[in-house]
């Protein structure tokens, strides 16, 4: 079964992107690697917990990335909220190999193509060692499908992509036509798609 067809029974997934961190800013791709979040990431993650303080979680689990820019937005974005964080590497970020730590204009310089050439994600298929969208999307479809109840996410930017577009049961051709902001929560409830 691909990704594409599972759609989780959990009804209710909100999904959270870290905040800003110095690569972030930088324009470098963190990938495994990590950078703390900057003080407007800290601002970001603040944002997300008022927005949960305002939504009924009760009932729901909570998973996050054990990356440290996902796990210190957790702690923040689920302070007064969340009694226990679970961590579960399913929701890592996308592995980039080489190219962790890398900017797009490093990138670009390396392949001698422009920014414009490299697309908005098809480079990450190029990462040489890295994981590829096609693995990602099958990563998250696998670990929703795991998923029993409702449940709040905190990850990544490609990983927050490719979790909501297999909770909505929808291809990877979709990719452009979901939002990726930091310090917002994404909803997917019963085949729909909105920010709180």
């Amino acid at each position: 079964m691909s990704a594409a067809q599972i759609i989780p029974s959990c009804a209710d997934v909100l999904v959270l992107r870290h905040g800003q961190t110095e690569w972030n800013a930088a324009g470098r791709l963190q990938g495994h690697f990590d950078s703390p979040l900057t003080e407007k990431g800290l601002r970001q993650a603040h944002r997300q917990n008022e927005i949960l303080q305002a939504y009924d979680l009760a009932g729901f689990r909570f998973i996050t990335s054990p990356q440290g820019r996902a796990r210190t937005t957790a702690q923040i974005a689920l302070a007064g909220i969340a009694a226990e964080i679970e961590t579960s590497a399913e929701l890592m970020e996308i592995g980039m190999g080489a190219w962790a730590g890398t900017t797009r204009a490093e990138i670009a310089a390396e392949r001698k193509s422009s920014l414009q050439d490299l697309g908005q994600t098809q480079f990450y298929d190029w990462a040489p060692g890295g994981e590829g969208i096609a693995r990602l999307y099958d990563r998250c479809g696998a670990f929703l499908a795991q998923l029993t109840g409702p449940t709040v996410l905190v990850t990544h930017g490609m990983t927050s992509l490719c979790l909501r577009l297999c909770a909505l049961s929808w291809g990877l051709d979709r990719l452009a036509d979901l939002p990726s902001g930091q310090g917002v929560v994404y909803r997917v409830k019963a085949g729909h798609h909105d920010e709180l």
